[in-house]
């Protein structure tokens, strides 16, 4: 086992602390409000919501690529296959905001729900990751996969085609 991946392996362990939980769960409140806000609320609150989601999970989606950015390219030989996966993930999140106005509301939620999916496979699931508080990451992912199912049960429910 390498230097970097023995550490990795120490550091996958630790707990994340009080104050990270905390930013975290405050961080992630656009997530289940703009869900419940979009499948529950008044329908003229739709297309905010909706929009808040969405934004949301492409700043959050990006945000974990550049996580997973810097973890990587913080070891002593950075690996460039993971370093271009993390800068794809970014440019899936934004891309996936830009096509909002082209594509069915239906097909950009579960492309979101995806990529949430792929990227925390990809820092879990693949060996040798520069992985730091795996428990954090998957409260991350949960919360964003669960308001995205939400989303998409109403955008299908309500056969929206678009953005309403």
């Amino acid at each position: 086992m390498s230097d970097d991946s023995a550490a990795g392996a120490r550091r996958a362990h630790e707990a994340a602390p009080v104050s990270m939980w905390i930013l975290a769960i405050l961080a992630l409140m656009p997530f289940p409000v703009s869900a419940g806000i979009y499948g529950y609320g008044p329908p003229e609150a739709a297309r905010q919501a909706v929009t808040v989601l969405l934004t949301w999970s492409a700043v959050v989606l990006s945000f974990l690529a550049g996580v997973r950015w810097g973890l990587e390219s913080g070891r002593r030989a950075p690996r460039r296959g993971r370093l271009a996966s993390a800068l794809l993930f970014g440019v899936v999140a934004w891309g996936l905001l830009l096509a909002r106005w082209r594509l069915e509301l239906a097909w950009i939620v579960t492309a979101y729900l995806a990529a949430f999916m792929l990227q925390w496979l990809s820092d879990h699931a693949v060996p040798d990751t520069a992985a730091r508080f795996p428990r954090l990451s998957t409260a991350v992912t949960v919360a964003a996969c669960v308001s995205l199912a939400v989303a998409l049960d109403q955008a299908l429910r309500s056969g929206a085609r678009f953005l309403p």
